[in-house]
């Protein structure tokens, strides 16, 4: 029998960032023909690893390739965050541009970000991206996005392909679709290795990498990987009942209804994104908000966040008050705490946790005023319920995809408003944090009387005081 040939080395990998090790001396073997999954609690660095790769790192150690003849010479990595460029080449885009209709002009559309790699139609086709080729990129949906990232990278016709969570914020469908195309993806040649869950492994995978820390915990087949039981990941979180108990109760929170919609619809141009929905949130409701990615729910939040311009040409009612009736948008937002994929997209990275945290009591990306000694307490206390205390002065980019989106969590609960929407709010969390977010949840939806718009493509991470439901398709309630 002939030796097998090997595709990557590492030997010894190591990582530090800020004096902190992120990867400590890795040493792992990879061979043709095995494609492979990486896995690991939230921090664990998994994907400084796949940086490392990609050759987007500096790393102590050595990295070697032995990429096979038959294929390009090249190395793709789609990254977790999608990243874009305007018309003019810069990337200054802004999270409210994506609702503005003339504004979005200024973004590319799917078709020409496509027209350098397109020969083959094969890719997009299997992506399901052909209904969306005339779409600005900045009006795309996160699980849109994340097709269309694949899709760039294999019209490249790579010899590996490095994917950080794919599956992240895709719907069913959009899950089913890819595990379809990264089974033809390995028949056709090209190598795989991808960040992901334990429970996202799919059939084409061979071999798995376990990390925890920085360090290699296993490597080898997939037959002979043992899931670890629920949250052994981590140390486990205890929610502390009596810090929460410290929080005030919700300011502003005396009204009736939270928002109701008539006949609301919005079109940008001549494409309908809703049509005809009438929905409306009492004072202490809690709703799920469902949809396959590109049903429009984005777009129905951003009515209720005052991020989207039309909503002053319908029927909205916020907080008892018919929107455009003389309230700013201010007014509007310091009731609301929100989160989102897209607002994790545009948040400045330089910014320190702290100054995330606190920027959500001034409903700004950002921090540019001077806190308050009750301020400068309720950060520090939300960064104890979120066990953040050790990120303080780190800054957000130095973080995990999964601890920022803790920190950005962080921002949205920190005044403890009458109105909380969560969209998406386990993307990058591992399975303790999700168990920890879930539980808290409850507790503030249920001590405070929290009014809640909770969105995710899992009903797995979907909080148990959740009791109403509305679900999106093509723009219509279904």
């Amino acid at each position: 029998m002939s030796e097998q040939l090997k595709l990557v080395i590492l030997d010894r990998i190591s990582v530090k960032s800020g004096g902190v090790t992120i990867l400590d001396d890795i040493q792992l073997t990879i061979y043709q023909n095995q494609q492979w999954a990486v896995i690991g609690s939230s921090g664990s660095g998994k994907t400084t690893l796949a940086n490392v790769l990609a050759g987007k790192i500096f790393h102590s150690g050595t990295l070697n390739y032995y990429l096979p003849d038959t294929k390009n010479h090249c190395i793709e990595l789609v990254e977790q965050q999608h990243h874009f460029k305007n018309l003019f080449n810069t990337s200054n885009f802004y999270y409210q541009q994506r609702f503005n209709a003339t504004e979005s002009e200024d973004s590319i559309t799917v078709e020409q970000a496509l027209e350098d790699c397109a020969d083959n139609n094969n890719w997009i086709a299997m992506l399901h991206l052909i209904p969306l080729l005339k779409k600005p990129l900045i009006q795309l949906s996160n699980g849109e996005n994340k097709r269309l990232q694949l899709t760039k990278a294999l019209l490249n016709d790579p010899a590996l392909l490095i994917l950080d969570n794919p599956f992240t914020g895709l719907d069913a469908a959009g899950r089913n679709i890819l595990h379809h195309v990264i089974d033809t993806i390995t028949s056709k040649g090209i190598h795989i290795i991808i960040i992901t869950q334990p429970d996202e492994l799919p059939a084409g995978i061979t071999h798995v990498a376990v990390l925890e820390k920085g360090r290699l915990q296993y490597s080898g087949k997939k037959e002979n990987y043992t899931p670890s039981p629920a949250n052994s990941f981590a140390t486990g979180i205890v929610l502390d009942a009596e810090k929460l108990q410290r929080l005030n109760l919700p300011m502003e929170n005396d009204f009736t209804v939270a928002v109701k919609m008539e006949h609301v619809s919005i079109c940008y141009g001549d494409k309908k994104i809703l049509s005809d929905i009438n929905w409306e949130i009492k004072k202490s409701e809690c709703w799920s908000l469902s949809g396959p990615n590109g049903a429009g729910k984005s777009t129905l939040l951003s009515l209720i966040t005052a991020d989207n311009p039309q909503a002053y040409a319908n029927n909205i009612i916020l907080f008892d008050k018919k929107r455009g009736s003389g309230e700013s948008i201010w007014d509007i937002k310091k009731k609301i705490g929100f989160v989102s994929p897209e607002l994790h997209l545009y948040f400045d990275q330089s910014a320190s946790c702290f100054e995330v945290i606190a920027s959500g009591l001034f409903d700004t990306i950002g921090l540019f005023r001077k806190l308050s000694e009750e301020q400068e307490a309720k950060v520090l206390l939300w960064m104890q319920l979120l066990q953040l205390d050790d990120w303080e002065h780190k800054l957000i980019c130095q973080l995990s995809t999964g601890q920022q989106r803790m920190v950005l969590l962080a921002r949205a609960f920190i005044k403890n408003p009458p109105l909380l929407i969560l969209d998406e709010p386990c993307q990058g969390l591992d399975e303790t944090q999700t168990t920890y977010f879930k539980q808290l949840i409850n507790q503030i939806c249920n001590e405070f009387r929290t009014t809640l718009v909770y969105v995710s493509h899992y009903p797995k991470d979907i909080p148990s005081c959740v009791n109403l439901f509305l679900r999106l398709e093509n723009g219509k309630i279904k």
